[in-house]
């Protein structure tokens, strides 16, 4: 009885299919390259290992049983299974599966965006069939997503001190301190240190890039974690603040926002793009790396 299907048991079916290809034993002989006892013998084997006769062979000629046209059929079904699969095998091998989840940083600079885009659409033209899915956030829950492996990649403006996380820098974003239409100061040609010392001003939590502000005040009766929230404060004209330059572009176009001070008070923020240290990298994350650093090359 046939409980397991070894390496010899293929062998042996494909001579039992050669052999009633062939029309019998002699005749196979030239297809298969051996004599005439040694396919018997095999054949014998085969019957063996089934527990059952394949073939009346003698005087009368070659002829499968009824339990011989079955195995013929069952073993081409088989060596049709073994081809599919080896043909997927195959397809794999040079192609990129799984899923990937990208972190965002909110807010991003629409040459950002574009550039994340162009990323995307390079992944896509390899041998893939990846899952994509993209989340945005704030910079200290994409990193928290980071550390628990709920993202594989993120791209934001990090602490850099998380020890667990690699940081590769992608790209600046420009910083500078604003007033809305509102302030008092928005009309006001010259404008100096001292006038802004002790100006209400908008506070975010994210106190690594506060640290690198060049303008600092204690002075502050807003809060707000978004980029979007810090936008409204500025705008009201009670408060004032720093902004990603592209953020606040539009709304000093429209004579809404006045940048203060700007050559001396701007400052540049590192992006990066960061990862889990400890975690092996799929292929299909390396590459897409491989897509995102060209993309911002």
């Amino acid at each position: 009885m046939l409980n397991q299907v070894r390496d010899l048991d293929l062998q042996l079916l494909r001579l039992f299919v050669t052999v009633v290809e062939s029309g019998g034993f002699s005749a196979a002989q030239g297809e298969l390259g051996i004599g005439q006892s040694t396919i018997s013998t095999q054949m014998a084997k085969l019957e063996t290992r089934l527990g059952f006769r394949l073939c009346d062979r003698g005087k009368a000629g070659f002829r499968l049983t009824p339990k011989g046209e079955q195995v013929l059929l069952a073993t081409h079904k088989l060596f049709a299974a073994l081809e599919t699969f080896k043909g997927e095998a195959q397809g794999m091998a040079d192609k990129l599966l799984g899923t990937l989840s990208i972190g965002l940083s909110e807010a991003l600079d629409e040459q950002v965006l574009a550039r994340v885009g162009a990323a995307i659409g390079r992944f896509r033209q390899r041998n893939q069939a990846v899952q994509i899915e993209l989340l945005s956030a704030m910079p200290a829950e994409l990193e928290r997503r980071l550390l628990q492996d709920q993202l594989h990649l993120a791209i934001g403006y990090f602490s850099g001190t998380q020890a667990a996380l690699d940081y590769l820098p992608l790209f600046e974003e420009t910083q500078a301190l604003y007033c809305g239409a509102g302030h008092r100061l928005f009309q006001q040609s010259d404008v100096s240190l001292e006038q802004l010392q002790g100006e209400d001003s908008a506070h975010h939590p994210y106190r690594f890039i506060q640290r690198d502000e060049p303008w600092q005040n204690t002075a502050s009766t807003a809060h707000s974690e978004q980029v979007e929230g810090t936008l409204a404060f500025v705008l009201s004209g009670a408060h004032i603040g720093y902004l990603p330059q592209h953020i606040a572009t539009p709304w000093e176009a429209r004579g809404l926002l006045r940048a203060l001070l700007p050559e001396r008070l701007g400052f540049s923020v590192q992006f990066y793009l960061s990862s889990h240290r400890g975690r092996q990298a799929s292929e299909a994350q390396q590459a897409f790396v491989e897509d995102l650093l060209g993309a911002f090359a």
